[in-house]
């Protein structure tokens, strides 16, 4: 089948302006197979020109390659030229715009096409020295005072994407309505050769920030306090290996060993199918490492980042099973770096997203402090009125919002470590201090539910089914309320999501919404089972682990996944 002229025609268009060389030669072989009729060319070919990617909350995200749905310079310098119209309209013209990125393919060419149309545009652009984590970025938007920030990364996804995040002036990414604004006006950037770009005019920060940002970081810690732990880390490929190194040394902790294979930043990815923690498999080589380390004195914790560092996952030892280590749930971490921060005497809100533990609230209640939550994202987390603590499920902390006001992974490896520390010197351990949790507060056991699709279609078809057809039991509980999050309410602003409250032998919680960054529908599940003392946790927990899987199972042919 060949392609339709006027996709050919918009194609050409395309192609006459695009300034990759790179992307110019794949669209010029692509027209070519789809004139010639060969199979799935033109299909391709469509697939790239049927829309723009959207700019949203998140930024840009998307496959690299050529065309208006893929992710490429040309993208970018309109998203750019967008992001400098909407700064210059709120009279932040002459200010400063950040700009980060991380090791990915094309990360530093989006950057300085960044930099390049913010100089064009009558901004002053400031490039970060080299590839690093983007809480470097967020930091260095605060400490420089910056009008904006943009970092270039697709954080865990796979090694075909990039994408554009941006920043304003607090340090906080985007929420409406600054993203349908910005959209708009990129949607009103006319040709290519009408944004200016000129070859120089910005700057490259020196490492001072990096140093600051380390020092900043190293500040996290209590200074003289326990520094005894032995942590095995992984880099993911990507680039935060260099600055953890550097962070744990600086607040006076053993380097961590790193796994060889994953350390230094490899945009292909090589050794994972997916460079995200909780993906199966991606720390098989993190644990074998830690098994290695275990031969010269015992290692204490795996600790992983994904590629832009601004996650944290880690794991503990479990003597009995194949790995010799379990992996914390994203809900665990976050409740013991909350009571940890708690225990230092923090003060302030300690927040979460929606789909998180509502653990975190009892331990808020608990210690007489504030809680909050918010919808899915440090976007929001970032905004809550005097935030101490944030943090969301899915591997995101912030342990130091006056710093960086969003997810750190490098602080919270540095929080974790010390608790660890501490512990150690106090004969106890993360697990312990779980356990403990459980007797005081109930059992609080979290899962989830994860379908990818290809067709996108699937997931709203689920929701619409879940919204015409609710579920009235789950798991043997009856579901005693059913809240619509599209509706919205005093607390939430709307988004697409439905949430279940369940009860009878135990209380549970089911979440279920599209994935913003992913082709996924999220299912979030929560099972809450009193414990009367620590000899009661095994069944407890027997009877979680049961709680769960038939959730899963119930909640997918619910939602017909």
């Amino acid at each position: 089948m060949t392609a339709p002229d006027e996709l050919t025609a918009q194609a050409r268009t395309w192609l006459a302006e695009d300034p990759d060389p790179d992307t110019r030669a794949e669209l010029a072989a692509l027209l070519e197979a789809a004139g010639a009729g060969q199979d799935g060319a033109a299909a391709e070919l469509a697939g790239r020109f049927s829309g723009t990617l959207q700019f949203g909350t998140a930024g840009l995200r998307g496959e690299l390659g050529a065309g208006p749905m893929r992710m490429n310079r040309a993208v970018v310098v309109r998203a750019a030229a967008g992001l400098a119209a909407y700064l210059r309209e709120r009279g932040r013209e002459g200010g400063l715009v950040v700009v980060g990125y991380d090791a990915r393919h094309k990360s530093e060419a989006f950057a300085r096409d960044t930099a390049a149309v913010m100089t064009g545009a009558g901004l002053r652009a400031a490039l970060l020295p080299r590839p690093l984590p983007t809480p470097v970025l967020a930091f260095a938007v605060r400490r420089l005072g910056a009008v904006a920030g943009v970092t270039v990364t697709a954080s865990h996804n796979p090694p075909r994407d990039n994408g554009y995040k941006v920043y304003l002036g607090d340090g906080s990414q985007i929420v409406p309505p600054a993203d349908a604004r910005i959209a708009a006006l990129i949607a009103a950037v006319g040709p290519l050769a009408g944004v200016p770009r000129p070859e120089a005019g910005w700057e490259v920060l020196g490492e001072e920030i990096v140093d600051a940002y380390l020092e900043r970081a190293a500040s996290v810690v209590a200074p003289g306090g326990p520094r005894d732990v032995r942590v095995v880390h992984t880099a993911l490929h990507g680039v935060g290996g260099a600055t953890v190194a550097a962070a744990f040394e600086r607040a006076g902790f053993p380097v961590p060993v790193p796994v060889p294979e994953q350390a230094a930043p490899d945009p292909d990815f090589p050794t994972v199918a997916f460079p995200n923690p909780e993906e199966p498999g991606a720390m098989d080589l993190a644990f074998a490492t830690a098994r290695r380390a275990a031969g010269d004195a015992s290692v204490d914790l795996v600790i992983a980042n994904d590629p832009d560092a601004d996650r944290c996952a880690v794991a503990v030892p479990a003597p009995g099973t194949d790995a010799g280590w379990r992996m914390l749930h994203g809900d665990e971490v976050g409740a013991l770096l909350a009571v940890h921060l708690v225990r230092k005497g923090a003060r302030g809100t300690l927040a979460e997203s929606v789909v998180s533990s509502t653990l975190l609230g009892r331990i808020a209640a608990a210690a007489g402090l504030p809680h909050a939550e918010t919808l899915t994202g440090f976007k929001w987390i970032a905004r809550v009125p005097g935030l101490r603590y944030g943090y969301e499920e899915a591997l995101g902390y912030c342990v130091d919002p006056d710093g960086v006001r969003d997810k750190d992974g490098v602080t919270a490896a540095l929080a974790v470590a010390e608790l660890a520390a501490t512990l150690k010197s106090e004969g106890r351990t993360l697990t312990g201090l779980l356990d403990d949790l459980a007797v005081a507060h109930g059992l609080h056991a979290t899962g989830q539910l994860s379908v990818r699709v290809e067709d996108l279609g699937l997931i709203a078809d689920a929701m619409e089914r879940l919204r015409t057809r609710p579920p009235a039991a789950l798991a043997g509980l009856t579901v005693a309320r059913a809240d619509d999050l599209a509706d919205g309410s005093a607390d939430l602003p709307p988004t697409d999501g439905l949430r279940y409250l369940l009860t009878g032998a135990a209380d549970a919680r089911v979440i279920v919404r599209p994935s913003g960054t992913e082709p996924k529908l999220k299912c979030y599940l929560e099972v809450v089972v009193p414990v009367a003392d620590a000899a009661a946790l095994p069944a407890a927990r027997e009877r979680a682990d049961g709680l769960l899987e038939a959730l899963r199972a119930d909640v997918a042919a619910a939602a017909g996944v």
